[in-house]
């Protein structure tokens, strides 16, 4: 059980895990979980740390959906940062406690400003990684926002 899972059973929050095998030659985590899991792409979302410079200085976490991109300029402006730019691999592994591909905005080792994107706002439920690889969480995005103490933004292209 990840640190993600445990968080939301302990603040019993509604949620469904999909677990499904990873497949390590995939091209794109984020798309191996629609095809895994056969939801559609704008409601399954990726977790993406961006900062001031790729350094720890004004880190902040974005969830977009798997089928768009980040657009830092917004990510940036949400963030009141003036411009910003994906964190360095490493630093993100290392500040949430999680391997890429496998990052979730909950239960984090160090808490950070949490950005979701706006077009979670109307879904349902949204697909989002359960803090490792071929594990996914399917939450209420409003749920979600108030576990991380986040806010819906505009983020992605």
């Amino acid at each position: 059980m990840t640190p993600a899972v445990r968080l939301l059973k302990k603040n019993k929050v509604p949620f469904e895990l999909h677990q499904y095998k990873h497949d390590p030659n995939h091209e794109s985590f984020g798309l191996e979980a629609v095809e895994a899991t056969g939801q559609p792409a704008e409601q399954v979302f990726k977790t993406l740390l961006f900062s001031v410079d790729g350094s720890a200085q004004g880190l902040g976490v974005a969830v977009v959906p798997v089928n768009k991109k980040l657009n830092l300029k917004l990510a940036a402006k949400a963030n009141k940062l003036k411009k910003a730019t994906m964190a360095d691999p490493a630093l993100a592994q290392k500040i949430t406690g999680y391997l890429l591909g496998g990052i979730s905005p909950l239960a984090q080792k160090k808490r950070l400003p949490t950005f979701i994107d706006q077009s979670a706002e109307h879904q349902a439920t949204i697909c989002i990684s359960g803090g490792k690889r071929g594990l996914e969480i399917e939450i209420n995005p409003q749920l979600l926002v108030e576990q991380v103490q986040g806010c819906f933004a505009p983020l992605s292209e």
